[in-house]
């Protein structure tokens, strides 16, 4: 892990939500976020200097699936046929607004 004066040469970010629950998580893995790597990018941001960002609107099961998606869409981003991902219905909206926020509905 990196030290605090070169975080964003670290190959892991932690995510934290409302509740504050910490995800650490493989920064290549949220790539797929516009939202993250906007967050991450150069040195204007706190979260680009820190390598941590904060949700304070995505509850922790929410921000849990949202991780497991971008574990799920790194382990898959090769693979031609990929198996569809549970999604707990009761969770379907509130991960559909964490979806919107991250970007991640304009992904292909």
């Amino acid at each position: 892990m990196a030290t605090n004066d070169e975080p964003s040469n670290s190959k892991y970010i932690t995510l934290v939500s409302s509740d504050g629950f910490e995800f650490v998580v493989l920064r290549e893995a949220t790539s797929i976020s516009p939202t993250i790597k906007a967050m991450l990018r150069g040195g204007l941001y706190t979260e680009a200097k820190t390598g941590r960002c904060e949700f304070e609107e995505i509850s922790t099961p929410v921000l849990e699936k949202v991780v497991e998606y971008f574990h799920y869409w790194y382990k898959n981003r090769d693979k031609p046929m990929v198996p569809d991902m549970d999604i707990p219905v009761e969770l379907c909206l509130e991960i559909l607004v964490a979806a919107d926020f991250l970007g991640l509905d304009s992904q292909a």
